[in-house]
């Protein structure tokens, strides 16, 4: 009997693969209880905490089974013109998962893994842009940032502010 309990069954191993998915569903849950974004109409929205530093969400477009978002700063890199941090997020409803396809903080995608890049080194630096978008959204929802600080932004102020 002792050697029946003395046996250990070996825990599945996870695939970058499985951690990777893991994280989308992560992610969705985050975002969905963050700002609801499958419900909201194409357009721009502000999410402001009174802090001095605003959350930009742009919803981009809805399709049959995804929504297209954007997330970012109000802060603009003066060397790119482009936001940053900012986040280029695919919200999958049927699957329940959200997908960070394009991150900017500092560096495009093309500096960082290059041009060409092995499958591998694609896989990795996905991994890491879904991380930090779930940080982010964990960090924005400890700042307060949430369905009820979310605000759209009419067509005039954004050309204004442009």
């Amino acid at each position: 009997m002792s050697h029946v309990l003395a046996r250990r069954l070996p825990l599945p191993k996870l695939s970058r693969f499985s951690w990777l998915m893991g994280l989308y569903a992560e992610n969705h849950v985050r975002l969905q209880r963050l700002f609801e974004p499958a419900d909201l109409a194409c357009g721009t929205y502000v999410s402001s905490i009174g802090d001095g530093l605003d959350l930009q969400m742009v919803v981009l477009e809805h399709h049959a089974y995804t929504v297209e978002l954007r997330l970012s700063y109000g802060l603009v890199d003066p060397q790119t013109g482009l936001h940053d941090p900012s986040a280029n997020l695919r919200l999958y409803r049927d699957a329940r998962q959200v997908e960070a396809t394009h991150c900017y903080a500092g560096r495009r995608w093309q500096d960082v893994i290059g041009m060409f890049p092995p499958p591998e080194r694609i896989l990795d630096h996905r991994l890491r842009m879904n991380t930090f978008l779930g940080k982010w959204l964990q960090y924005l929802a400890e700042q307060g940032h949430g369905v009820a600080t979310l605000q759209p932004v009419s067509p005039e102020k954004i050309e204004t502010a442009a």
